[in-house]
């Protein structure tokens, strides 16, 4: 094959809604969900090797709008996402995002996204992931607090990387629920719909939390929680915006990201600057250790990192090779002099 020119360098490959779901197809959705994993676990067993800031926020009355940066040595890559509680109402999604991965060689894009669908897969797999090392042993139920857009997913993704068979499910909209049972028909697990959020809770080994109302909720209070549970808290995602009863926390061993963006943004903002937590990159690379006692009550406070998406983008960015699940994108001006821009401008009249 031979080298590329700096003209077809110009030409970004751009993912959009109609391809990655055709790429999703193609590959399979809990295949997907497995692949992703497994590029988050190795990207977090790198962690040394990224560039790492908390997300960027620009916070209204009525929701957030964030860039996620990081890079490597080799890829830099972000996402651009928002998120607005009251957007569901109205029509809109919550949650919507895109973004870019970049060769640091050059600076240029090597991939435009959309995000959307991908932080779904990317989320699900990272709470799945996660579960792995700190779920106990032989975990088969999981609760589902909060039916909307993420929750299918994240059935899928415990059931392909866990092991869960049953999922129980419970939302304040009684519509959510039945859309979600609706769609998890077929899937070869077994769904429970219930009416409260204490009954959802039964008989679970794992309880995932996941609404999307901006403000500080108890969606889980202390007496709820038995021991030997792992928790998956991935609905308090910004400041101001929690799920879990303080007393949870304090009865838990807790596992996060990047401590600097959940401390600000995480169930934990609720707790003291200096609560102890671990974090996930340590257990993955045997530095800390995950579950270690049947009885424990783990806790994964997920807000959502940078590396998490740029590990996305990379199996994006693997997975449309020689295929047609892209299309070019003339974006970035080729003078062919890097120095005439001017000159190419004024020819195009």
């Amino acid at each position: 094959m031979s080298k590329p020119t700096p003209s077809d360098l110009a030409m970004v490959p751009f993912v959009s809604v109609d391809n990655m779901m055709r790429l999703v197809h193609a590959v399979g959705l809990e295949c997907v969900l497995r692949e992703l994993a497994d590029y988050i676990e190795s990207d977090f067993s790198r962690w040394q090797e990224f560039d790492k800031t908390p997300r960027v926020p620009s916070h209204s009355k009525d929701g957030v709008i964030e860039l996620m940066p990081t890079a490597d040595a080799e890829n830099y890559g972000f996402k651009y996402v928002n998120g607005h509680p009251a957007n569901m109402k109205r029509g809109f999604q919550t949650v919507t995002a895109f973004g870019v991965l970049s060769a640091v060689s050059n600076g240029y894009p090597i991939l435009f996204t959309e995000m959307t669908i991908l932080t779904a897969l990317r989320t699900a797999a990272t709470s799945a992931l996660m579960a792995k090392y700190l779920a106990p042993k032989g975990a088969r139920v999981m609760a589902m607090i909060g039916n909307g857009a993420q929750c299918e997913f994240q059935a899928l993704a415990f059931k392909e990387i866990v092991g869960i068979d049953t999922v129980r499910l419970y939302d304040i909209d009684p519509e959510a629920t039945a859309k979600a049972a609706k769609n998890l028909q077929g899937t070869g697990l077994k769904v429970v719909s219930c009416s409260s959020a204490e009954a959802v809770v039964e008989g679970a080994q794992i309880i995932t939390t996941c609404t999307a109302d901006k403000q500080n909720a108890t969606v889980l209070t202390d007496n709820m929680v038995g021991a030997g549970v792992h928790i998956n808290a991935i609905g308090g995602d910004c400041p101001g915006k929690t799920e879990l009863h303080r007393d949870i926390l304090t009865r838990s061993d807790i596992f996060v990201e990047y401590p600097p963006q959940t401390r600000v943004e995480g169930e934990i903002q609720a707790l003291a600057d200096d609560h102890p937590v671990t974090e996930l990159w340590q257990v993955i690379r045997g530095e800390a250790e995950g579950r270690t006692d049947p009885r424990q009550i783990t806790l994964f406070d997920s807000v959502g990192f940078a590396i998490e998406d740029f590990s996305a983008l990379l199996y994006v960015h693997a997975k449309i090779k020689d295929t047609d699940f892209f299309e070019p994108l003339d974006m970035l001006a080729d003078p062919d002099d890097p120095r005439d821009l001017f000159g190419m401008v004024n020819r195009a009249k």
